[in-house]
């Protein structure tokens, strides 16, 4: 096996902390000697140890002039736990292969320079590997380079472009194995957001269900272990707190208006207000300050168009229903547009079947 080969499996170990680790990294690490694996790890979850002190002692005095492949720069700082960078040295680790540099400005090439000031070979890959491992950590990368998360806007609609009935029905316009990977998506997110009226009309809770999670035994405990942020953007505090969805758990409310006090189980924050709604940008900014890595936006057609409006949502998961609702019914997202010129251009990045609906996943381009 190659340098691609052990990497790509330090990348298969990263993935299991998918659902898990927030707001840290999901990391991988494999010890190499002698072109055997004597030793491999994944960070698990915050406050636990990372995945290099887990590769380590399973790979104990084999270690000792032994590559490591870490899918993410080993850090220097000491933070929950000791610097992963110090026991690379200390395990005797002769090289040091890193499929990215931390994003993170307390890290940020400190641990490659400790490990090479202490004679440790460092190589850093580019390409492909490099671009898989920017993106498993998207939401970490774009927090740390940015101070945002990474925002995916969730969509359900019919083949016409349709939400809901004019009256609002929704319920169902995807199948269960669509309704299932929406769930995955919940799960992996650090924080839910919707709007008053999506927690009004459809009596949404946002939470993550157990009993339809697409996940082993392990991972759905896992993901489990640690809730996705529900937040609601009311900028008018329309929504009273005896609903289902402020029954479900911890909840962030956003308001432009003066908000009441706080409750054990609810969070008020005041962001400024733009044209009668709740200022966006100030909105994330606030999100990305707190920890939020990924954030995924279930809402109706005015909050998903005033995401889109903003020009903030970095992916789209549209799930598409092999059904006709009409011209009557509720359009995908409000999103005045009257030239082609600008129009909102999508690369799409994956279409796959699931049972009898489609899921896409695209990628605004904002100009």
């Amino acid at each position: 096996m190659n340098d691609q080969a052990y990497m790509a499996h330090a990348l298969r170990l990263a993935e299991q902390g998918l659902y898990s680790t927030h707001p840290n990294p999901r990391v991988g690490c494999v010890v190499v000697a002698d072109g055997q694996v004597v030793g491999e790890g994944w960070h698990v979850r915050a406050g636990e140890p990372h995945a290099e002190v887990h590769a380590l002692r399973a790979a104990g005095v084999l270690a000792q002039g032994a590559t490591a492949y870490v899918t993410l720069e080993p850090c220097s700082h000491h933070g929950l736990t000791p610097p992963c960078a110090e026991a690379l040295v200390r395990a005797g680790v002769q090289r040091v292969v890193i499929a990215m540099q931390d994003p993170n400005p307390q890290v940020a090439g400190r641990g490659i320079a400790l490990l090479r000031e202490q004679g440790i070979s460092v190589d850093v890959l580019s390409g492909e590997l490099n671009t898989a491992a920017r993106a498993l950590n998207c939401g970490f990368v774009k927090r740390m380079e940015h101070g945002l998360p990474f925002v995916r806007l969730k969509l359900a609609m019919s083949l016409d472009g349709r939400t809901a009935m004019a009256s609002g029905e929704s319920q169902w316009i995807t199948g269960p194995d669509a309704r299932a990977d929406v769930q995955l998506l919940r799960a992996r997110s650090s924080a839910i957001i919707t709007g008053a009226d999506t927690v009004m009309t459809d009596n949404a809770r946002l939470t993550v269900r157990a009993d339809v999670l697409p996940l082993s035994a392990e991972q759905r405990d896992l993901a489990l272990s640690r809730a996705p942020l529900r937040i609601v953007i009311d900028g008018r505090l329309r929504v009273p707190t005896d609903v289902a969805f402020f029954n479900a758990g911890p909840v962030l409310v956003i308001t432009y208006q003066t908000p009441p006090a706080n409750t054990p189980d609810i969070e008020y924050i005041q962001v400024p207000e733009m044209n009668g709604h709740v200022d966006l940008q100030a909105v994330l900014l606030e999100l990305g300050q707190r920890g939020i890595n990924e954030l995924m936006v279930e809402a109706g057609p005015q909050l998903a168009g005033a995401f889109m409006q903003a020009g903030v949502v970095d992916e789209m998961y549209i799930y598409m229903a092999g059904m006709l609702l009409g011209s009557s019914a509720q359009p995908l997202m409000q999103l005045p547009i009257d030239l082609m010129a600008e129009a909102v251009r999508l690369d799409i990045v994956e279409m796959r079947a699931l049972a009898k609906d489609w899921r896409i996943i695209a990628r605004p381009v904002f100009v």
